[in-house]
């Protein structure tokens, strides 16, 4: 299985999944130029994906959906789209090659993360949320990758110039994740079949790459596994999986 994350953060999130046979997208923000540019830089032409996954219906996650509206496109609200196929929370599905289990997220709006699965390997994509439940710690524990949110650091937020009640929203239980319970959730996950992390959905006020990936490394001194571990920046591809 390979990835290559196109974008991440509040100005768009796009991330294609794939292996020998299947080809599949989760969300599709940001602009039409540039993912196209993007498209393009990774040798890959949306027409030949087989489906597009979406979390959420916040226009960072779908405000170029135009372009994907071919594909099946599974959500589970109602997108006006013709080739859209309704799922839910804890719903279990099949693209192909890929085994895909939906898990609820906690966000403003109904959020799902993806568990996708082959017959050789697991990537769990989490973001948009503010917190995990109990339940799906056992569902994605010892995954081979995770792209997982590490969206702010407490004390940038706070000292931030966004308004009182956005800072509330963020930091609050239909948030977004931070970079120290970022790290205390992978520590619960990680396991011996773990390769990589991608640290993803950094906000560009009350974030930085060394801050979030400074918490996660220092989380990870006394650990047993030492899994590669990268942070994405908004406009920047990141590839991971395994790639020649």
């Amino acid at each position: 299985m390979k990835f290559s994350l196109l974008a991440s953060g509040s100005k768009g999130n796009c991330c294609v999944i794939f292996n020998d046979e299947t080809r599949i997208v989760i969300d599709c923000g940001t602009n039409q130029k540039y993912l196209l540019k993007r498209f393009n830089d990774i040798h890959m032409n949306i027409d030949s994906l087989d489906a597009c996954l979406i979390t959420h219906t916040h226009s960072d996650h779908i405000s170029c959906l135009k372009l994907f509206q071919k594909l099946d496109v599974y959500c589970e609200e109602d997108l006006g789209l013709i080739h859209q196929t309704f799922i839910h929370e804890d719903e279990c599905f099949h693209i192909k090659s890929f085994t895909i289990e939906s898990i609820r997220l906690s966000h403003d709006v109904k959020c799902l993360g993806y568990i996708i699965s082959d017959a050789h390997e697991k990537l769990v994509y989490i973001t948009d949320t503010g917190y995990l439940k109990e339940a799906y710690f056992e569902k994605i524990k010892d995954a081979d990758y995770y792209i997982f949110e590490s969206n702010h650091d407490l004390k940038m937020l706070i000292q931030s110039k966004r308004p009182e009640f956005v800072k509330n929203r963020i930091r609050s239980a239909n948030g977004h994740l931070c970079n120290e319970d970022c790290a205390k959730y992978l520590l619960r996950c990680v396991g011996k079949h773990t390769k990589e992390i991608v640290l993803a959905h950094l906000s560009e006020e009350a974030n930085s790459k060394e801050k979030a990936l400074s918490v996660i490394h220092e989380a990870f001194i006394n650990q047993p596994y030492s899994p590669l571990i990268k942070a994405s920046n908004q406009f920047e591809i990141i590839h991971g999986g395994n790639h020649d």
